[in-house]
């Protein structure tokens, strides 16, 4: 059996093992990103605008609405209805391109992007907390594992 490739192509299906790797790798992902997200309540803010603003503060700076839509993977009118919600709470703020007036880029705020900060601060010093009190060798385990996990996020 064969399985399409994210490009469409036919490929040979994974191992059987590498199968069940994946499924261990995705639900451990799902439950510590789950987990960690608790720490977002103290943003006071909806999941997705704190998705999208994340977006805009840690992913290299000022971007279109479109653009910011296809990162989020909704339509247009969702995405400017969180963006408008952003700028009413002063999180976001719109900058007209000045060689290309049509040309409309969000970015965050000095506020918006202090939340962004605050809540990754939360969310890594619960994880440090969690990995502090694993023995060494499994910390050293994880460490080893870090590189390899990258290059999985990045598809190489």
């Amino acid at each position: 059996m064969s399985a399409k490739s994210a490009r469409g192509k036919r490929s040979p299906a994974p191992p059987p093992a590498a199968t069940r790797l994946a499924d261990r790798l995705h639900s451990a992902a799902i439950h510590l990103l789950r987990r960690l997200r608790r720490e977002d309540d103290a943003s006071g803010l909806p999941a997705p605008q704190l998705s999208a603003l994340s977006v805009i503060v840690f992913g290299g700076g000022p971007i279109t609405l479109g653009r910011l839509a296809a990162a989020e993977q909704v339509r247009p009118p969702t995405i400017t209805r969180l963006v408008v919600a952003m700028e009413q709470a002063g999180l976001v703020e719109r900058e007209v391109d000045p060689d290309d007036r049509r040309v409309v880029r969000v970015k965050a705020t000095a506020r918006g992007t202090r939340l962004l900060h605050d809540g990754r601060q939360r969310r890594v010093a619960t994880l440090a907390a969690t990995l502090a009190a694993l023995p060494a060798s499994e910390r050293a385990k994880l460490a080893r594992a870090i590189a390899v996990l990258e290059a999985v996020a990045r598809g190489t």
